[in-house]
């Protein structure tokens, strides 16, 4: 049998790269979460207290901005704690805990857009049944948005939760499942199979509503155009955007752990791995705040409003 003493604690080895500029870095990483923060509760504050848009999509938007608070507050408290401290350490507690709060946003994060997808599908498709068929489904999708990814991820992650670790270096900013898995004492095989298996369950439903969602609007909108239809359509496109934003992050993350970027500068490693963790949260409000008319007009009479009392 293997000896081995239990590790309790991770040393974050990538922090090494911003020693040097560590005051330089928390300034970034704390506009940053200020920014995320300002942004999306501002967006969720417009959606809450205007009834005008207490429909089926914006109410689907304000859960993409709750997600988004969630997967940021998941890592850039933590990032910005252990840039004022001269230990890079985490405990497996935090660790365990930081796992299960990013692979959530993730998944979570897709199952949205999976949702706002057939919610597109619907108004596009079917617009003189949209109100009727959302407005019975429209709970029932955002419970299973937040409850899927929270119950999926926790039965696989207990496989990770049963492991004991002798190694203790984990190259990141963050902890993350098959980096904690690598560094177990044990076989691992069952773990690494399971992991790959849920990556499909995780993904392909939601790639598939996407695709199919899009694929019936083109076709309705090939066969039949009409005002109503584009201006739905034109709906369509900040859904796209944060599809295409959220993907590259993603891939971005996958590339990472399949190919050897040692060669890569340090701060273009760092801009990999912390793409779709930073970038959607980011993004996605300003992408919906400018695309959309609704909230467009919103915003401006709200910053207006501010002006006018300001100048007084």
């Amino acid at each position: 049998m293997r000896n081995f003493s239990e590790v309790t604690s991770f040393h974050l080895s990538a922090y090494y790269g911003m020693d040097d500029l560590k005051p330089m870095y928390f300034c970034i990483f704390l506009i940053i979460y200020l920014t995320i923060i300002v942004e999306n509760v501002v967006l969720i504050s417009v959606i809450y207290h205007d009834k005008s848009l207490h429909e089926p999509m914006y109410l689907l938007l304000c859960n993409l901005a709750v997600n988004g608070l969630y997967g940021s507050t998941a890592l850039l408290p933590a990032v910005l704690s252990n840039l004022l401290l001269r230990s890079h350490d985490i405990s497996l507690s935090l660790c365990q805990t930081q796992i299960y709060a990013i692979h959530t946003y993730a998944i979570t994060e897709f199952t949205i857009l999976a949702a706002m997808s057939y919610d597109r599908y619907v108004a596009i498709c079917y617009p003189l049944l949209y109100h009727t068929i959302m407005s019975q489904r429209i709970v029932k999708l955002i419970v299973f948005t937040w409850l899927f990814p929270l119950l999926a991820f926790f039965i696989v992650f207990g496989f990770t939760l049963q492991l004991r670790f002798c190694d203790r270096t984990i190259e990141k900013v963050y902890c993350l499942n098959f980096l904690l898995v690598k560094l177990a004492c044990s076989d691992t095989s069952i773990v690494n199979i399971v992991g790959l298996l849920s990556v499909v369950v995780y993904t392909v439903p939601q790639i598939c509503m996407i695709f199919y969602s899009y694929a019936h609007i083109l076709r309705v909108c090939a066969v039949s155009f009409s005002k109503s239809r584009l201006k739905a359509l034109r709906t369509c496109t900040p859904h796209l955007l944060a599809i295409v934003n959220y993907t590259i992050g993603c891939f971005l993350e996958i590339a990472q752990s399949r190919f050897n970027i040692g060669h890569l500068p340090y701060q273009t490693k760092l801009f990999l791995s912390l793409y779709f963790l930073i970038f959607p949260p980011i993004l996605n409000p300003a992408i919906y705040g400018l695309s959309i008319h609704h909230i467009r007009i919103r915003l401006f009479r709200l910053f207006s409003r501010k002006r006018r009392i300001e100048a007084k």
